[in-house]
């Protein structure tokens, strides 16, 4: 009988984002071998560098907006002033506070072996990190994503901003232009403008936030330009970037004509690229440059390897990869294996006011050929947009023609928080009826979900 192969390890976690916590933490805590490598900075992307310190600045953008137009309330906040540096003190004070930042220890407590370094596939079973060779029976590859900028000529040859690197900036610049009006480039657009940088918001769909429904998109372009002076480039090809001074020229072509403007500093928000270069051929695991395949389950082509969050090239939300990760680690230490359910993960953009949405948009059920009913709820038929004075946002609804939820996208302040009862109702296959007949508070925003719901309730 052949002796059975003796591996360091029984799990190996490459990276540990969202993607690849979470299972190192379970697998630990079922009483296996662990070991963790983390090439960047202990967390992964979202504690350091995107969702907390973004959401935190955001924070306390929006609170300085607020007060600054408190006059109609009848608060005298004309005079309220910020210090950057301040600012900056709190994000980091947020970034630290969340634990998950920088946190090799909270791993080496739980009895989980941690690495920094890059990690390379020698075989299906062997890897190398600064030159030491590690052996494992299980592999979870969460490497996630990197930023990476666009085919623009000139772009190398300059300075550019990520939205990594601008988090580092001693104070909001004068002027800048964004390449990318997703989430990201939205956020970061409101966030600088609030604080006076003069914005241009540069996007290649006919629409800002082209992956939400063209409503969405239509407000907040208003929104930002009426508010924030923020100018929206939609429909807008980037075509070069040439040094200036301590700035740039930026050239690019909108309805066939082609314009140039001069801003401080260019930020790339287009889009993110999975990080495979670890070797993966030598562990006979296929991925392409957009990312690692994996099938129902999350395991590669080599059964033993799985993958998980941003490397799998979805660029989905934290909460996503999370998700995954967890069901990795299940798939690993038990033989009943689960396919991850995405069905009602919501969709986050953390502007004011906020954008949320859940299942299918418009857009989607047009793919599908899918018969469907919405209505839209304005926030200015609730009481709430009365006594805070906001109207600028809505809850639309999508069902299927018995009325059974297919999606929804609330804009609205706090719509991350509103957004929950609909995500509810779209994995469990709540009618409008039934949404709209759930007694909902008064003077709640959500108000706007019975409102929409009632509209469709058959």
């Amino acid at each position: 009988m052949a002796k059975k192969q003796q591996f360091d390890y029984d799990l190996i976690v490459i990276g540990s984002g969202a993607g690849g916590s979470a299972a190192a933490t379970i697998a630990a805590r079922e009483g296996k071998r662990v070991a963790i490598i983390e090439a960047d900075t202990f967390g992964g992307d979202s504690p350091n560098w995107s969702d907390v310190p973004t959401k935190a600045l955001l924070h306390a953008a929006q609170l300085y907006d607020e007060a600054r137009h408190g006059a109609r309330f009848g608060l005298r906040s004309s005079t309220l002033g910020y210090n950057y540096p301040s600012i900056r003190t709190w994000k980091e004070l947020a970034v630290t506070r969340t634990g998950a930042a920088g946190n090799k220890k909270f791993y080496e407590a739980q009895g989980i072996t941690a690495f920094e370094g890059t990690a390379h596939f020698l075989s299906p079973n062997e890897i190398t990190i600064n030159r030491r060779h590690l052996s494992a029976a299980h592999f979870i590859i969460a490497t996630g994503s990197h930023w990476v900028a666009p085919d623009i000529q000139g772009l190398s040859d300059i300075k550019y901003l990520t939205p990594r690197t601008i988090l580092e900036s001693i104070r909001p610049p004068k002027s800048i232009y964004i390449i990318g009006a997703g989430t990201v480039g939205v956020e970061i657009a409101q966030l600088l403008a609030i604080f006076g940088t003069k914005v241009y918001l540069a996007e290649i769909a006919a629409r800002l936030l082209p992956k939400e429904d063209e409503e969405v998109g239509v407000l907040l372009e208003r929104l930002l330009q009426e508010a924030k002076g923020v100018t929206s480039l939609t429909q807008t090809r980037t075509l070069s970037v040439v040094r200036d001074g301590l700035g740039a020229k930026v050239t690019f072509l909108r309805g066939g004509v082609e314009k140039s403007v001069r801003v401080d500093e260019v930020l790339i928000a287009t889009g993110r690229t999975p990080n495979v270069d670890l070797g993966l051929e030598n562990a006979s695991v296929r991925y392409t440059p957009v990312g690692v395949e994996v099938n129902e389950f999350l395991q590669t082509s080599a059964k033993h390897i799985y993958a998980a969050g941003d490397v799998l090239g979805h660029s989905r939300h934290t909460h996503t990869a999370l998700h995954e990760s967890r069901v990795a680690a299940h798939n690993i230490l038990t033989k009943a294996k689960v396919s991850p359910d995405y069905t009602a993960s919501p969709r986050l953009t953390f502007t004011f006011p906020g954008i949320a949405s859940v299942g299918l948009g418009e857009d989607d059920c047009l793919k599908r050929d899918k018969r469907i009913d919405k209505a839209i709820a304005p926030l200015g038929m609730i009481a709430r947009s009365n006594t805070s004075d906001f109207r600028d946002g809505f809850v639309k609804v999508i069902t299927d023609k018995k009325g059974v939820l297919l999606g929804a996208t609330v804009v609205a302040p706090h719509a991350a928080e509103i957004v929950h009862e609909l995500a509810l109702a779209v994995k469990y296959g709540l009618t409008a009826h039934q949404v709209a007949a759930t007694p909902h508070a008064f003077l709640s925003w959500s108000e706007a979900v019975r409102v929409a719901c009632g509209k469709l309730a058959k």
